[in-house]
């Protein structure tokens, strides 16, 4: 028996010049049918998608884009792009409309033979007409399906839902947001597992069907040869992708006058033109231009990028019509697609391929309220990466597919997705990203944004970047090979993030210390900037150092010149000293920001806005890192708070000590031995310690009290040794001799009145810290010193305050009279006041410490990288 409502599609066929077949899926083989496809520019099942999308539109159809949409089913089905139930629905849906809007047969052959005319189509170019008037014959002679046995039919058929021709299994339905570049309409068969019903994976993404050319596609548009590049790329769309790049030159444009924003235009070009030169001669790599759907390269070829200055015109065009700025659903969209070119292409298994989609999704659903929203969102993000203003045809661009009565898109956004994907493509997006590598990553890519294309799996370091890094490990770190992946541990500064807390805690109470001082008041801009650490007492601070650490770290990976699983355990470490402190993204991100703007690494750039971004985007690699500290052991070795305290005791002779010191080694090591033989004569380990045991039991101070110390009881006696010096030919010695008379005589920073020993024992620890850095002295001995140097401190003075005066005292009566004395004196002065107000904060630690043997004064900084239980130990 002849099934009607296939016999009547049968029978409107031969207006496309087929013959008759009351089974019209059989006329062809598919191998004709995917040419005769072909011919009608529908080289896959994407663009089948939108030629039937074509036939349901908004507003009334077009009589022949439904009866091409006839024959596309037709040879689809043939082709194996559809399965029999899909294409059945499809075509019922067809013939209910052609039955709908039309009373008879006459009716719509007229309606046909307008639209052809419309469309230029000339009588007896092609058989048309004399087909029309052979089915209208047929018609008045009642044979064949006729008009009202059609209708009779179709009443006898249950309703089709829209859902019946889109693929709704639960794994299937995240393929829906990829419809703007190429509605999915499934495979040919059915499949069951314990989520049910589902297409096919093996006809539901053939390349052969879905996306011919696939490979020339990723490899011409994203420069992707191989799934390695591939997981990358997905991820680093998922994390970053343009946005970031767009996203941070608003957030700076928003405030910038309008002189700011034409230097920025004109900075945009000149750096887009040096960009360009690098990447020419060191070959291209790296994120490449991304073209905006796999259609606009199938017409056009790869797009070209567009020049930076329509780039930035455009955005400031947002700018100044207020345009939401607003682009992530550029990036989360091409997610999905590429995950899908991924599937087709075999690279991706099809876990891994709805995972990828399924993340896009949830990012989008976390964004987004709606469609209509990430329409737009799109737009922007589009006409940024051509260059040119599309957001005026948005409605025009998405209306085939957003209005259209059976668009895929009539599922709700905040529906796509089911719990149990949701869950399943989050842990497997965090699989990618659970190793403390990708730590490092995260907190150094806010320095390098670059870094986040080296997601997922492990890429080889390009020799340019390994020269680089080992150029900068040289020459700004002074990391030698012989240091170790141990050298590492000198970076890890837990004492500066207890000061930071400390002057956190007393600024917020009010507590910090007095901006004048014995030697003059603190400069008010740095006062200012000191008083900003009151918002930060919230944060703990050691991610001010993690920082620096994390990409020191990087850097020294990249050089290829330590063993990485060494290198592995001290980003192990890193992490589980993070997790410890920050018990979430969201804490760590918050604090980095907040200590950013409170003492950026960079005054005139700070990173607020990069940080901020990290913690807006639900994307960022930092929500979706590993959270698990392992065995809690630190990068580097925590001094106690005594211990901190020694060696602050050096003051501003040197620059902070922040942690232990540690052996040094090449250019270290020729550095620290020059100075001590320069200025010391110290020329070995025992030169060495002989000095140190003479500061330690009697030093300058000495020297004061037994050859000037006596003239500050006989004025006269002083006087005239000043002028029988001044009389006679005077030696080096006797004139060093004559300068100090004259600073006693003049008392000048108040030498006679103040306890120099403060001098001696800030070169005590000074000393003995190079000594420890050179090998000279073991850990026992070096103990030894400071030990000595805290107890004599707190056995002359009573404050960081008096300590300083005496210091200052000690160096300006011992100084030699060279001509930049003056300039040294002022140096030191301003040195003592920044060390004793914290202004600026990290120049020196005084100001965080109480003094030895001295009452504790400080607020305390309750946070949790205070080791509890201990309060005499760093945190």
């Amino acid at each position: 028996m002849v099934e009607p409502l296939s016999a009547w599609w049968g029978q409107q066929l031969v207006l496309c010049g087929w013959g008759f077949s009351a089974a019209p899926e059989t006329v062809w083989t598919p191998a004709q049918a995917c040419a005769r496809l072909k011919a009608q520019e529908v080289p896959d099942a994407g663009e089948l998608g939108w030629r039937l999308l074509e036939a349901f539109p908004h507003d009334t159809p077009d009589p022949l884009h439904q009866l091409e949409a006839l024959e596309l089913l037709a040879l689809a089905r043939t082709a194996g792009w559809l399965s029999e139930a899909r294409t059945r629905a499809w075509l019922i849906r067809l013939l209910t409309a052609i039955g709908g809007r039309f009373t008879s047969l006459d009716d719509w052959l007229k309606a046909l033979a307008h639209s052809r005319s419309d469309a230029g189509w000339t009588r007896g170019d092609d058989g048309f007409f004399e087909a029309s008037l052979a089915l209208s014959q047929l018609e008045h002679e009642d044979a064949g399906v006729t008009w009202p046995r059609l209708l009779e039919a179709l009443e006898a058929q249950p309703p089709v839902a829209v859902t019946q021709l889109w693929p709704q299994g639960e794994r299937d339905r995240v393929w829906m947001a990829r419809a703007i570049f190429s509605p999915w309409l499934g495979g040919r068969t059915l499949t069951t597992d314990d989520s049910g019903p589902h297409e096919d994976g093996v006809s539901g993404f053939d390349a052969a069907a879905h996306w011919p050319d696939v490979t020339r596609w990723l490899a011409e548009t994203w420069a992707i040869t191989g799934r390695d590049e591939l997981i990358r790329l997905l991820l680093w769309l998922a994390s970053q992708g343009h946005r970031y790049g767009w996203d941070i030159d608003s957030a700076r444009l928003m405030t910038a006058s309008d002189s700011e924003r034409a230097k920025w235009l004109d900075e945009l070009e000149a750096d887009a033109a040096q960009e360009e030169a690098e990447r020419k001669s060191a070959g291209r790599k790296g994120p490449p231009a991304h073209a905006s759907s796999s259609i606009d390269v199938a017409d056009g070829g790869l797009e070209k990028p567009p020049s930076p200055a329509a780039y930035g015109e455009l955005l400031l065009q947002y700018l100044d019509r207020g345009e939401p700025l607003e682009f992530a659903a550029w990036d989360w969209l091409r997610l999905v697609d590429l995950a899908f070119a991924g599937l087709c292409a075999g690279w991706l298994s099809r876990e891994e391929g709805e995972d990828f989609a399924a993340h896009g999704i949830d990012l989008l659903v976390r964004r987004y309220a709606d469609w209509q929203g990430v329409a737009r969102a799109y737009q922007r993000g589009r006409s940024l990466f051509e260059g040119v203003d599309l957001t005026r045809d948005t409605e025009s661009d998405w209306r085939p597919l957003m209005a259209s009565p059976l668009t895929p898109l009539r599922c709700e956004l905040h529906a796509l997705l089911p719990a149990a994907q949701r869950e399943r493509c989050r842990a497997a997006i965090r699989a990618w990203r659970n190793d403390s590598r990708h730590w490092v990553l995260a907190i150094a890519s806010i320095r390098e944004p670059d870094l986040l294309y080296r997601q997922g799996l492990v890429a080889e370091v390009d020799t340019a970047r390994r020269e680089e890094a080992r150029q900068y490990l040289n020459e700004t770190l002074a990391l030698d090979t012989r240091d170790g992946v141990q050298g590492m541990a000198r970076f890890w500064l837990p004492a500066q993030a207890h000061h930071l807390n400390q002057l956190a805690a007393d600024a917020a109470r009010g507590a910090l210390p007095d901006a004048q001082t014995p030697f003059g008041r603190a400069d008010a801009v740095e006062l200012e900037r000191r008083q900003r650490l009151a918002v930060c007492h919230r944060y703990p601070a050691s991610v001010v150092m993690a920082e620096k650490y994390a990409f020191y770290l990087l850097m020294v990976q990249d050089s290829g010149d330590f063993p990485a699983d060494e290198l592995a355990q001290c980003a192990e470490r890193l992490r589980s000293a993070l997790c410890r402190y920050y018990p979430d993204a969201t804490r760590l991100l918050e604090a980095w920001a907040v200590w950013e703007s409170a003492v950026p690494e960079l005054e005139d750039h700070p990173l607020v806005n990069e940080i901020r971004w990290h913690l807006d985007d639900p994307g960022s690699l930092f929500h979706w890192l590993d959270w698990r500290a392992s065995d809690w052991q630190e990068p580097g070795l925590r001094p106690s708070l005594d211990r901190f305290t020694a060696l602050a005791l050096s003051g501003p002779l040197n620059t902070p000590c922040w942690g232990e010191p540690m052996d040094e080694y090449g250019r270290g090591v020729e550095e620290l031995s020059g100075w001590l033989e320069g200025h010391y004569g110290l020329a070995n380990a025992e030169a060495l310690k002989g000095f140190l045991d003479f500061l330690r039991d009697a030093g300058d101070r000495d020297e004061y009290q037994i050859n000037y110390g006596p003239y500050t009881l006989n004025r006269a006696r002083l006087d005239n040794e000043i002028d029988v010096l001044e009389s006679a030919e005077r030696g080096d010695d006797e004139q060093v001799h004559l300068d100090r008379l004259r600073r006693v005589r003049d008392n000048e920073a108040r030498c006679n009145e103040l306890d120099m020993a403060a001098w001696d024992i800030a070169q005590m620890v000074d000393l003995a810290i190079a000594g420890r850095q050179l090998g000279w002295l073991d850990d026992a001995t070096f103990t030894a010193y400071l030990d000595s140097a805290y107890a004599m401190a707190r056995d002359h003075y009573g404050s960081w305050k008096e300590y300083a005066r005496g210091l200052f005292a000690g160096y300006a009566f011992f100084m030699g009279d060279t001509d930049q004395r003056d300039s040294f004196l002022r140096g030191f002065r301003d040195a003592l006041i920044q060390w004793l107000t914290a202004a600026p904060p990290l120049a020196g630690a005084w100001s965080s410490l109480d003094f030895p043997g001295a009452r504790p004064g400080h607020w305390p900084a309750l946070h949790l990288d205070v080791l509890s239980g201990d309060a005499r130990t760093l945190h």
